[in-house]
Order: structure tokens, then sequence, then C-alpha cells
């Protein structure tokens, strides 16, 4: 069994590459029940908790009974290691021969989830971005946002990218790295203003207070939308979801979680069949993606057990001898 450090899989894989490894894995499908949720209580502070995300090669729908893969990620979140400078959320990914059972990789999960949220947020624009899309506006500063910035800089021709975040000196510091990367990238002071140059914006929070005004969208923007993944966490606002074409990752699992599609739906405001497509049907060319250079597009993402799957088969491919 391969042991696969951080480091390992950003050398195993390419945003280019792997943006379209998922787009076949949209297309093609996956077995993927729904991910578990427990809770661990602890005796001397906040609760952590186990998350278990399984998925399987569809051997049905593959007509073939050989040669697939079955993968698990675990994670756990332990929002009181933020107190001893740890990571709240840690995680590992363990790939297994899909006909033994066989363990062939375990795999460090917070770097493949940064990789495969990143190239899930680039795919989707490939389908809802407009062609010409050269501005990036990047919410947050965390992990993730160099990742989003390099991925969707991968299918669009990025000339800019404004990073923003609430801690300015947070922002500075991802726009170093990305410039020492040869990207054009740069801090953001006023959110507002930079809205309302965007062609893309691409948000990775966790707030619940809504940071993306729809009113200041310009006609033709591509909002994707990553951080929220509880009901009351929420990145735009009713504006935003009134004037957009809405996309999701999958359907069960953005009206489910996501509270930037779970709670516009429980005030009416989105009905169901609003939701234009999800990246199933728009890899299998089901659904339309953008229709118009002026439209609005919109896209949430929770996260799919099949991507983790498609990721760490891609990683375990490159790195085994």
């Amino acid at each position: 069994m391969l042991t696969i450090s951080a480091a390992e899989v950003d050398r195993a894989l390419t945003f280019p590459g792997l943006v379209e490894t998922l787009r076949a894995a949209f297309r093609d499908g996956a077995v993927q029940p729904v991910r578990h949720h427990h809770a661990v209580e602890r005796p001397d502070g906040e609760a952590s908790t186990l998350l278990l995300m399984p998925a399987w090669t569809d051997f049905n729908a593959a007509g073939t009974s050989s040669g697939g893969h079955i993968g698990v990620k675990i994670v756990t979140v332990s929002p009181d290691n933020n107190a001893i400078g740890k990571p709240a959320v840690m995680g590992l990914y363990l790939l297994l021969n899909g006909s033994t059972g066989e363990p062939e990789a375990l795999i460090d999960g917070q770097r493949l989830t940064q990789w495969r949220t990143a190239c899930a947020s680039a795919l989707a624009a490939s389908y809802l971005a407009r062609d010409d899309a050269s501005r990036l506006l990047v919410i947050g500063a965390g992990a993730l946002s160099p990742f989003l910035a390099r991925a969707h800089s991968a299918v669009r021709p990025i000339k800019t990218i404004r990073i923003w975040n609430r801690t300015p000196d947070n922002a500075e510091k991802v726009a170093a790295d990305l410039c020492a990367e040869g990207f054009a990238a740069s801090a953001a002071t006023d959110l507002d203003a930079e809205l309302g140059q965007a062609d893309i914006v691409s948000s990775a929070t966790i707030t619940t207070t809504p940071l993306i005004k729809g009113a200041l969208l310009r006609p033709g923007t591509h909002v994707d939308l990553v951080g929220g993944f509880t009901p009351t966490m929420r990145e735009s606002d009713d504006g935003a979801i009134a004037r957009a074409r809405v996309y999701v990752d999958t359907r069960a699992g953005a009206t489910r979680e996501a509270g930037d599609i779970v709670q516009p739906l429980a005030s009416g405001l989105l009905k169901p069949d609003a939701i234009v497509a999800d990246l199933h049907e728009l890899a299998r060319g089901q659904k339309k993606g953008r229709t118009s250079p002026d439209e609005i597009t919109l896209f949430k993402s929770v996260g799919a057990a099949l991507e983790d799957l498609a990721a760490g088969i891609a990683v375990y491919n490159a790195l085994k001898a």
C-alpha cells in the first residue's frame, strides 16, 4: 500500500488534467452512499464530528466486473484545535482495490480535498463562465483560496486575480504566493467595488452573513460558491439567487446541506425546478450551461464522494510503480 503525502499529491496532479478527470467521473457516475455524520462527544470541550464519505466504481453502469476501486474519505472536524494551533479539519483518503478489497493507497485527505474541490468549481466554470472571462475575484484567503485561483485559470483566460479577505494581511499573503507562481494577483480592499468588476466570483468562506450582493453583479458574471457547507451558512444574498441561473454539483447534497440553496428554497424565492442542472447533467449533455453572454450564472458545491474517488484514483495511477 502506498502512503501518499500532500507534496506527492501536488506532483501527481495538474489542474487541467483533474478537471477532465472529474468531467469523465460525473459523466460516467459512481455509487455514492449518503455520507455518515457522527458526533464524538468530549468531556472537556466542544464535540468533534466524524465524517465518512464512501464511493465505489459503478460496475453495472461500466459493464465490467474488474479493474474498479472503492474509496472512503475519513474526516474529523475538531473546533477546539484552533486554540492549540492545529487545523480544525483533518482527513485521510483510503483507496481499495474494487475486486479484492485490498488497500492500495492512503492519501493526504486535506490536499486531495483542496484539489478536487477547486477542480469541481473549474469544471462548472467550463460550462457556466463566459469564454472570455479574464478577471477573477476570490473571496476568502484560507487554504483553498490559491487552489481556486489556479483551477479557474486552467479553464478560462484569467489575466487578473483579486483576493479579498476580512483580514487584509491574509489576502496579501495569498496574492504574494500566487504572484511568485507567475499569476497577476493582488489583494482587494473594497469588496463591493470588486463584485461590480469581476467576470468570475469564487467564494470560499464560512460566513452566515452574505458577502455577495446580487445587485452589484454585472451582466455575464459567474458566481462560484464553495464555502458554506451547512444550512445556516450563506455566501450570497437573495438578490444573487433572483438574478442568476442556478446550478449545483449534486441536487441531493446542495438542497439539503447548503444554506445558499436551502434558505431560498425554504422562503420560496427559489423553486426546486429552477435549479437548472447539476454536474452530472452538464457533463452528460442533458442540460445546458450558459446560454447567453449577459446572463448571470451561480454554481453551488457541497462536495461529492465521487470527486474524491476520481481524484484518488488519478493520484494512485500517477504514482504507483
